[in-house]
């Protein structure tokens, strides 16, 4: 990522907010005007005491001093009276400029960061599987949560530094040639050497901060990965493990932070001794001058004082510079987020394709060839034909290839050759979100969110009223279950429903697939954790479905009990189908299919309750 392309990403995420930013200047500006007023009114009032008669007021004094109703009990009392005033007013302006600046900044830096993070999240969620199958977890959490973090500070913070050195800079230099020209030029001569010691620190620092943002990022992603498998980290007693592979990280975070500090200490001790040698030289160079007669000491004083306005600003801005450099590294980390390809949309060109309809659930596949990596396929030249509303069983070894046919069904991963079709539809010209909206999927290993069982099924279909929930629970056996719970479809289940067993997180996912009532169902082994008895009762609902919505199913399983009542049923073996046929067929004819139903005891034929038939 090139700094044009961060300085790019930077101005993009400011418009709306530019406007607020440019104020925040104006006020701060005014502010630092009215404030830097005072060191020359100290000026004012420490000659009025010390030249006495022979002070020279400016004229805008001497007018104030005749619109004030002050007594005079000497010469010198009305112009400290009116400085006194002029100081106490300038200082109340000056705060309430820079009172407006830091909630104009407010506004801006959080509005800012608000819309980067939906920017990011929106970006996250539209990024292909293929992403997220490599993505570190961790990683991604620290780029959404730490490097954003550093972001907002530089949009609140840093900006708004550098902008005030500049300001002080332009505000500051002016005063100090009007004062003496002598005394300005010489309370330059530190400068050049800080803004370079400052640039070189920063080049210097900048890579230091990837190193810590690395160690960090490597740190949280044990820490999400050991709280996600606490169970496995117990069930094999890995704790000492686990607690020393975290801790070698974070003291790998710890020796990173501690060489980032080292440089840091280092550039402020040298620029502390920069800053304090110029004040010594200033003042050394003044005091001389003052005893020659050719300097005042309220000009001295102000001169320090100006010196101290400038000077220390300066050299934080090392420190300024040095934040950047970690808020440029994470703009880094975040802008390569940004820039990964996202799902491939469709362009809506016609008003039928706005307002999609349901399609029907027949599949045909012809010659479909996929694979995750190039030379590699997992599905090979495979073709299959499914009418609308009936049952289709896809068994096959570990690697078959059985997953990934009902991902790329979803529309999770494209095909690079062959032709899908749904319903009559090629899959590729359809929308995404419309695909997905018209299949319903049940992983072996659901996902839940912590929140009520309510809401986890609600999930198929966010508008379903409680009856209609009820009722996918029941086809998906699981409503006695939820009701035996103390508060029925209202309790809380843990994080990814932890606190359900294997079998309930399947019928509760499926319920959720049923609520949503598409044309087609996918079960992706997803009765593998239910008894036969509950898991009969559960094919008699998608057989009643089935009739009812003219809804294709699609069974993965291993266990021929779930399978051998299908319409059709395939082996897959390598990518390629292996077996076709139905149950009786392929029992009794040497294969893979046979070998299954000798290790599990399944005859070739028998005569099955009609109640258990799925198909037609």
């Amino acid at each position: 990522m090139t700094d044009h392309s961060n300085t790019q990403l930077l101005w993009t995420l400011t418009k709306g907010f530019r406007s607020t930013y440019a104020a925040a200047i104006g006020a701060m500006a005014t502010g630092y005007l009215c404030l830097f007023s005072a060191p020359m009114l100290a000026k004012f009032s420490i000659d009025a005491i010390i030249e006495g008669d022979n002070f020279s007021p400016p004229m805008w004094l001497t007018r104030l001093i005749h619109w004030l109703p002050i007594k005079a009990e000497s010469d010198i009392f009305p112009y400290l009276i009116a400085i006194s005033i002029s100081t106490l007013l300038l200082t109340l302006l000056s705060g309430l400029c820079l009172f407006l600046r830091g909630r104009f900044v407010a506004i801006a830096s959080e509005g800012i960061t608000r819309l980067f993070r939906d920017r990011l999240f929106n970006h996250l969620e539209h990024l292909p599987s293929s992403f997220h199958d490599s993505a570190d977890t961790g990683d991604l959490v620290q780029r959404c949560t730490s490097d954003l973090e550093n972001v907002r500070i530089f949009m609140a913070s840093q900006v708004m530094e550098i902008a005030r050195v500049s300001l002080i800079v332009l505000l500051v230099l002016p005063i100090l040639f009007t004062l003496d020209a002598n005394m300005a030029w010489l309370s330059l001569l530190s400068l050049p050497l800080l803004l370079l010691s400052s640039i070189a620190f920063f080049q210097r620092v900048k890579s230091r901060f990837l190193l810590v943002d690395q160690a960090e990022a490597c740190m949280t992603s044990i820490l999400q990965e050991n709280l996600t498998g606490i169970r496995v980290v117990k069930a094999y007693a890995r704790q000492d493990f686990e607690i020393e592979k975290f801790s070698s990280a974070n003291a790998d975070f710890r020796d990173q932070n501690t060489r980032l500090l080292g440089l840091i200490g280092i550039f402020y001790g040298f620029s502390d001794l920069i800053c304090l040698t110029q004040i010594g030289i200033l003042l050394l160079a003044g005091s001389l001058w003052v005893i020659a007669g050719s300097l005042t000491i309220g000009t001295l004083f102000a001169f320090l004082t100006y010196e101290s306005i400038i000077i220390w600003p300066i050299r934080h801005l090392g420190r300024v510079l040095t934040d950047s450099g970690k808020a440029i590294v994470s703009i880094d980390r975040l802008s390569e987020l940004l820039l990964e390809p996202r799902e491939s949309e469709l362009q809506i060109s016609s008003p039928e394709a706005l307002a999609p309809k349901r399609l029907q659930g027949g599949i045909v596949i012809e010659q479909l060839t996929f694979g995750y990596q190039p030379n590699n396929p997992v599905l090979e030249n495979l073709s299959l034909n499914l009418d609308a509303g009936q049952t289709l069983a896809i068994l096959g070894g570990p690697g078959s290839g059985k997953s990934t046919l009902c991902l790329l069904l979803m529309r999770l991963y494209d095909y690079p050759k062959g032709s899908i079709t749904l319903g009559g539809e090629e899959l590729s010209s359809l929308d995404r979100k419309h695909v997905r909206s018209q299949i319903s999927i049940v992983p072996q290993e659901p996902f839940l969110y912590a929140t009520s069982i309510l809401n986890n099924i609600k999930i198929g279909n966010l508008h379903a009223d409680q009856q209609a929930v009820e009722k996918a629970a029941r086809q998906a056996n699981i409503h006695s279950a939820i009701m035996s719970f103390p508060m029925g479809y209202h309790t809380i289940v843990g994080e990814r429903g932890m606190t359900l067993s294997g079998g309930q997180r399947q019928r509760l996912a499926l319920a959720r697939a049923l609520l949503k009532s598409p044309p087609v169902i996918i079960l992706d082994d997803a009765l593998s954790a239910v008894d036969t008895q509950t898991e009969a009762s559960i094919l008699d609902a998608l057989k009643e479905n089935c009739r009812r919505l003219n809804q294709t199913t699609l069974i993965i399983a291993h266990r021929l009990s779930t399978v051998m009542h299908a319409d059709k049923i395939i082996v897959l073996n390598k990518g390629k189908i292996a077996q076709s046929g139905n149950h009786e067929s392929l029992a009794n004819q040497p294969g893979i299919y046979q070998k299954l139903c000798e290790i599990q005891a399944i005859p070739s034929f028998q005569s099955y309750p009609p109640q258990l038939a799925v198909g037609s």
